[in-house]
């Protein structure tokens, strides 16, 4: 008797989908609640009413959970193609709009809470680069080549301005429901970045900005002294 016409047997539980959506909400609510340090899987798992082996056997770390979560955000942009366009300024505002996209896609806190985590945990800013997709808040080396090639920027401009200003301005106004329309990136754009990268050309003092992943932490304590 043949058996090559049947479909292959399935291993294992099958996946719910709607139970992960659950789950990846269910994350995005506590990180905006408690931040990335609070965020664990048994809360999460007693939040969504599962156990904690599920979530286990889906994503092996709180990191994996965490992509999982803004990965799967609504609307979240990372389905568009990220274009390039003829100019530095067509450049970074395609890359600002993608960034106040990726903020959009997600509550506020939370996006505000994945920054602090970046901060505690570079390499999570890279994996949500890599899993998620371009998300606009790091200003690629080969826009700032490509400007200089065309005369737009001078030699030696660094990505310092873009990863410091852009994403921290567009995380406050969201913050406060101020708008952040085409006009605004636009102003934003042509009065700041595009003259504070010009100005950082050959700058050798520059640290890396907070949007860059690698940005250095200060680790000087102030003691007060008792009169």
């Amino acid at each position: 008797m043949s058996y090559l016409n049947e479909p292959p047997a399935q291993r294992g539980r099958p996946r719910d989908a709607e139970l992960e959506r659950r789950i990846t909400t269910t994350v995005l609510e506590l990180l905006a609640e408690q931040g990335y340090e609070g965020l664990t899987f048994e809360a999460v798992a007693r939040r969504c009413q599962a156990s904690k082996a599920t979530l286990y056997r889906r994503w092996p770390s709180k990191r994996d959970m965490v992509l999982a979560a803004v990965k799967d955000a609504p609307a979240h942009p990372s389905a568009v193609p990220l274009r390039r366009g003829d100019t530095l300024r067509d450049d970074l505002l395609m890359l600002a709009q993608r960034l106040s996209l990726t903020m959009s896609a997600t509550d506020s806190n939370a996006a505000f809470m994945l920054l602090h985590a970046g901060l505690e945990d570079p390499e999570l800013c890279d994996a949500i680069e890599e899993t998620v997709g371009p998300t606009g808040a790091r200003l690629p080396q080969a826009v700032l080549d490509d400007a200089v090639a065309r005369g737009e920027l001078p030699s030696g401009a660094q990505s310092f301005a873009y990863e410091e200003v852009v994403g921290t301005v567009l995380l406050l106004r969201r913050a406060n429901g101020l708008t952040v329309d085409d006009t605004y990136l636009e102003a934003l754009v042509d009065t700041v970045i595009i003259p504070a990268l010009t100005a950082s050309a050959g700058r050798t003092d520059l640290p890396a900005g907070i949007f860059s992943g690698h940005p250095e932490t200060s680790t000087t304590t102030t003691t007060t002294e008792t009169p």
